[in-house]
């Protein structure tokens, strides 16, 4: 019997595919669509639960590496089933300056669409996806949920992005 907890049935959306569309909760007040972001890369972050000790390392390493994402053309989007206001509080005590968006209620029903949900846990997988601007996804990771993954794959798969649109503009 495989144990279904840990991904989808069929495990996290691949390179590839094209990222499911969703609207979540950024504020108790402002919703954000990935179609919003549309038009450059995206990374999506999905992470178990804030306060935990290796989240907030790990948040705390994109947030300093946030202006490497963003000179990369890239926007960072955190992802848990922890409610906005819990959010917001882990925001402000990490002074995070990308959005947190509250995958609450229905309770994980955005980590369902990419195939990285616990259900035996009612948290997501530690996953990362990296969408190109046309909202394709071109690599992803799942880390098991004590390790930080870091910030070297999604470095690398942005360079990798980014490298076709610049010899293209160097012939041209």
């Amino acid at each position: 019997m495989t144990d279904q907890s840990q991904s989808g049935p069929n495990g996290p959306i691949q390179p590839g595919e094209r990222a499911p569309e969703f609207t979540l909760s950024a504020t108790p007040d402002q919703k954000l669509s990935l179609s919003d972001l549309r038009g450059s890369p995206v990374i999506l972050a999905f992470y178990p639960a804030d306060w935990s000790p290796v989240c907030g390392d790990q948040m705390g390493l994109y947030n300093q590496v946030l202006p490497e994402f963003q000179r990369l053309g890239a926007q960072l989007v955190g992802i848990s089933t922890d409610g906005v206001w819990c959010h917001a509080a882990f925001a402000e005590a990490r002074k995070l300056h990308f959005p947190l968006l509250a995958d609450f209620e229905p309770k994980g029903r955005v980590a369902r669409l990419y195939g990285v949900y616990r259900a035996a846990d009612g948290i997501s997988e530690r996953a990362l996806f990296v969408l190109d601007a046309e909202g394709v996804v071109r690599w992803n990771h799942v880390s098991p949920l004590g390790i930080n993954p870091g910030a070297d794959g999604i470095l690398d798969a942005l360079e990798a992005i980014a490298a076709p649109a610049r010899s293209e503009g160097a012939e041209a």
